[in-house]
């Protein structure tokens, strides 16, 4: 579905990825691991447009993508769930979910009972502004915010940091929910080693800027992971 031939990004002088060789399926969950500062976050900012690449392709179902602004990408069929959720604290849950409908035909402008069904605090809570709600509420805002703009590759980064257990559980089994409607790439950057391991189908750990170890989890085991991620 999606996939990167020697994607190279720089800050200024700084050159943060060196080459990445990557690929997401439909229809799986593909981890990015690795420890703080090995460019995790820059390269789904590199996919998602939010920052331009420097170098190498990006091929969306087959075919290369220029390098296009982010709510191009968005429009093209890449959403995001940023680090942190970046939901807008003074809209409601209503109108935070309603920024979606910006990429979106003015027909499929509405929020599907799905939506709900899968995060039912946010039926409860829609009046509610979106500073008002707990951590893990603001995530299941954002995630939601995020399938609205019916994505084809979904990219979500460090989705369970700073949240409570059992919001994790349920974020876990949303991810997979996704994964088993088929059609849909998950792209998920995650250093909770055990929730990546439990939801991942192919895994890369990145080292540097550059990918460490990659391949399917059937052909890689826990602690060879787990051993490389730890460096």
């Amino acid at each position: 579905m999606i996939e990167t031939k020697g994607l190279t990004l720089h800050y200024g002088g700084s050159q943060i990825l060196h080459g990445i060789d990557f690929l997401a399926k439909a229809g799986e969950v593909t981890c990015i691991m690795g420890t703080n500062g090995v460019g995790k976050t820059s390269f789904l900012k590199a996919l998602a447009g939010t920052h331009p690449r420097s170098g190498g392709q990006v091929l969306l179902e087959g075919a290369d993508l220029p390098r296009l602004r982010a709510q191009d990408m968005a429009r093209r069929g890449l959403s995001v769930v940023p680090q942190g959720r970046m939901i807008f604290p003074l809209l409601t849950v209503e109108e935070n979910l309603e920024t979606a409908f910006a990429v979106l035909p003015r027909a499929e402008r509405r929020v599907s009972e799905d939506i709900y069904q899968l995060f039912p605090v946010l039926k409860q809570m829609l009046r509610r502004r979106g500073g008002d709600l707990s951590g893990g509420q603001q995530q299941q805002l954002a995630i939601a915010r995020a399938m609205l703009m019916r994505p084809k590759v979904l990219l979500l980064d460090e989705p369970t940091e700073g949240i409570q257990p059992n919001i994790i559980q349920q974020i876990g089994h949303v991810i997979t929910h996704l994964k088993n409607r088929g059609g849909m790439a998950i792209v998920l950057v995650e250093q909770y080693f055990d929730f990546a391991w439990g939801l991942a189908d192919r895994l890369y750990v990145f080292d540097r800027g550059s990918v460490a170890i990659s391949g399917a989890k059937a052909d890689l085991s826990a602690g060879q992971v787990r051993a490389r991620f730890s460096l």
